[in-house]
């Protein structure tokens, strides 16, 4: 009896295992997919008006979630950070990657805002007292060569391709300091509460451009607006859902470990898709940016996370996600 009991619970972590790691390769999938979308419908709609589309779908698809599960509105304590991390993550970091994916490829894009999980502990160590550990200079330093090298090889092919870098630069920054400011918000609030309702914020934030996506959609091929459409409901709202999932059977380290996979698989869709593969100048680069965050992870044995302060990354995450991840 004891040994059916125990194979049991074998089969069944088996099983919960094969689980979180089908939604976390979602969750990756569909990230990734979101660089190739932005820089396809970047042909026919402003950096505004595609965040204002995506996050307007977006709103709606999660809004209806959430009403499907009652989970009803925050509490007064989670607005402050709602609000922070709805204006930076969901709004200026799209603005500025849809911006900057007009200048640069899709792969170098997304080797750059890659840098995000460094600043996160940059910011972590600064605000939240967490220290400086040499290994995380030591990645910071190598990142930076690297976004150094994908500048100087982009720049030669004008202004406008360094700017693009800047542009991702600016986003992977946000990006970090929505996700640290996003944290604490989530001891009041549920993941979903503050994933629905940050997109909303982004939405609102992004009304100025209205007029502009409405006259674009007008003037856009369906394929241009159907890729706004993917944006908002499988990118944004499914996969914030299957990452909720996995980091809430999961931890944080080891969730963010598989975000890395994003840049490489960005590439090759990249390839596939839209014929283009970064420079090669730009993609030694673009690895040193990613051997800089694997460098910063280099650490000895870290306090496990327990499940339950696990979904805190689980409404951080271009989405989206932990404070290792990005979207």
């Amino acid at each position: 009896m004891a040994t059916a009991e125990v194979d049991g619970e074998a089969r069944a972590k088996r099983r919960a295992e094969g689980l979180v790691l089908a939604a976390a390769s979602v969750t990756v999938a569909l990230w990734a997919s979101s660089f190739i979308a932005i820089r396809s419908s970047g042909e026919h709609f402003g950096p505004g008006a595609l965040a204002f589309g995506r996050l307007a779908v977006a709103s709606v698809v999660l809004g209806a979630i959430l009403l499907a599960r009652r989970e009803g509105v925050p509490p007064r304590e989670a607005w402050p950070g709602i609000a922070a991390s709805g204006l930076l993550w969901f709004g200026a970091y799209m603005v500025a990657l849809n911006w900057g994916e007009r200048e640069v490829d899709a792969g170098t894009a997304s080797m750059i805002v890659n840098i995000g999980p460094i600043l996160m502990a940059l910011l972590g160590g600064w605000l939240l007292k967490e220290g400086f550990p040499p290994k995380l200079m030591a990645g910071m330093a190598v990142s930076f060569a690297g976004a150094v090298v994908v500048g100087l090889a982009t720049s030669g092919g004008g202004g406008s391709s360094l700017l693009g870098v800047l542009l991702c630069l600016l986003a992977a920054v946000v990006y970090a300091v929505g996700v640290v400011l996003q944290k604490p918000t989530l001891k009041h609030a549920t993941p979903l509460q503050v994933t629905t309702f940050g997109a909303l914020v982004g939405a609102l934030a992004c009304l100025p451009f209205v007029g502009q996506f409405v006259s674009e959609v007008g003037r856009a091929p369906a394929s241009a607006t159907l890729q706004v459409v993917y944006l908002g409901v499988f990118p944004t709202a499914l996969a914030f859902s299957t990452w909720a999932y996995a980091i809430s059977r999961s931890t944080a380290g080891k969730m963010g470990a598989t975000t890395y996979a994003v840049p490489v698989l960005v590439i090759l869709m990249s390839w596939l898709f839209l014929g283009e593969v970064p420079a090669r100048l730009a993609l030694f680069g673009g690895l040193l940016c990613l051997a800089g965050v694997a460098v910063s992870r280099m650490r000895g044995k870290a306090r496990e996370q327990v499940p339950v302060d696990a979904p805190e990354g689980a409404a951080a995450t271009e989405s989206g996600s932990s404070t290792e991840s990005v979207r």
